[in-house]
C-alpha cells in the first residue's frame, strides 16, 4: 500500500498484502522458552501489594484510582484502575500503552463491563525511574547487553506483576483477564500472553519488536532506529534483543489472539507487525489497517471497525 509520505524510505517496505501474510518468525534460541518460564516464575513470587488512592482524573463511565504496585526487582509500577459506575465489572483488562508513554486512561475503551487496570511500564511516564531513560531512543537501549536485566523483558515482568495485582483488588475477575496493548505494549503483550496461562485472551495492535534480525534491517522513524543504530556501532546483536522477539513469543501462544496489523507504517515495519500475527498457533483474527502511527483517510472507520471486534472478541472472558 502507499500512502502519500515525506519519509527517507518507504514505510510499507515493498510489500504487499499476500507478502505481508507470509512473514514467518526467525529461528529461536535453544532456550527461549526456558528463558521465560523462569521470568514468569520469578514475576509470579512477587507479592505486589496494590495500592489505591482517589485519582484527580475523571471519566464518564468509570471511577479512576490512582494505581502502584511492586514489580520485580524492587520496582514500584504507577497507572490506574478503572472500575465501571454503573455495574459490578465482569471481566478484566490489563492495557498496555506505546512508547509516547501514558499521562491518562483512555476516553474511549472496548467494553463498559470491564475493569481495567493500566500500568505506565517501568521507566516510563508515572513509572519514571531514573537512571532509566524516558526517551524512547534511549529507553529501548537500557541493559539492552544482558537478557535477564533489558528493560523491556522487565516490562513484560510489568504486566504479569499487573494481572496479580488485578486479582488480588478484584479476586472475582480472575480467570475473566484479557489483555489489549498496541505498539510497545502490543509487542509486550506476545511476550506475557506466551507464558502466562491466566489471560485468557489478548489484542496486539501494530505490535513492535516482532522478528528482530528482520527489524535490524529495516529503516524506521522509532525505537528500532535506535536499536539498529546501536548494533551497527557494535558490530553485534546484543543477548537482550535475542529473547525480546514478539514473533517468536507468538509461537507459543494457545490463547486466542486479535491482531491489528498495519500494511504501511513508518515506526513500526509491517513485516515485524505481520510476523507476529503469522506466528500465532491458535485461535486467531486480523484486522488489518491502512496505516500504523500515521493519519490516512480511513481512520476514523477503522477505528470505529477496531473498537466494534474488540467489544466482540473479548465478550467471551
Amino acid at each position: 500500500m502507499s500512502l502519500p509520505h515525506g519519509y527517507p524510505f518507504d514505510p510499507s517496505y515493498g510489500h504487499d498484502l499476500e507478502s505481508l501474510l507470509a512473514v514467518a518468525p526467525p529461528t529461536e534460541p535453544a532456550d527461549f522458552a526456558d528463558f521465560w518460564h523462569a521470568r514468569l516464575a520469578r514475576a509470579l513470587a512477587v507479592e505486589p501489594g496494590p495500592r489505591l488512592r482517589p485519582s484527580a482524573l475523571a471519566h464518564p463511565r468509570f471511577w479512576v484510582q490512582d494505581l502502584e504496585y511492586d514489580s520485580t526487582d524492587g520496582v514500584q509500577i504507577r497507572g490506574w484502575l478503572l472500575t465501571p459506575l454503573d455495574r459490578p465489572p465482569r471481566l478484566g483488562l490489563v492495557l498496555g500503552h506505546g512508547y509516547g508513554g501514558i499521562d491518562r486512561p483512555p476516553l474511549v475503551l472496548p467494553r463498559a463491563d470491564a475493569a481495567y487496570l493500566i500500568p505506565c511500564f517501568r521507566g516510563l511516564s508515572l513509572s519514571r525511574r531514573p537512571p532509566i531513560s524516558e526517551d524512547p531512543n534511549w529507553h529501548v537501549l537500557h541493559d539492552i547487553q544482558d537478557r535477564n536485566r533489558y528493560v523491556l523483558a522487565g516490562c513484560a515482568d510489568d504486566i504479569w506483576t499487573g494481572v496479580s495485582a488485578l486479582t488480588e483488588l478484584l479476586p472475582d475477575l480472575a480467570g475473566h483477564i484479557g489483555y489489549a496493548g498496541i505498539s510497545l505494549g502490543g509487542g509486550l503483550g506476545a511476550i506475557a500472553l506466551a507464558w502466562d496461562g491466566r489471560i485468557g485472551r489478548g489484542h496486539f495492535n501494530v505490535p513492535t519488536f516482532g522478528h528482530q534480525p528482520l527489524r535490524l534491517e529495516l529503516p524506521t522513524t522509532g525505537s528500532g532506529e535506535a536499536v539498529r543504530t546501536f548494533v551497527r556501532d557494535q558490530g553485534r546483536v546484543p543477548d537482550g534483543l535475542r529473547y525480546l522477539d514478539a514473533a517468536l513469543a507468538a509461537r507459543h501462544i494457545r490463547q486466542p489472539i486479535h491482531v491489528a496489523a498495519a500494511r504501511f507504517d513508518p515506526v513500526v515495519p509491517p513485516p515485524g507487525q505481520f510476523a507476529v500475527y503469522n506466528a500465532l498457533a491458535g485461535e486467531r483474527r486480523l484486522l488489518v489497517l491502512d496505516a500504523g502511527h500515521f493519519d490516512y483517510p480511513q481512520r476514523r472507520a477503522q477505528d470505529a471497525e477496531l473498537l466494534s471486534q474488540l467489544w466482540a472478541f473479548f465478550a467471551p472472558l
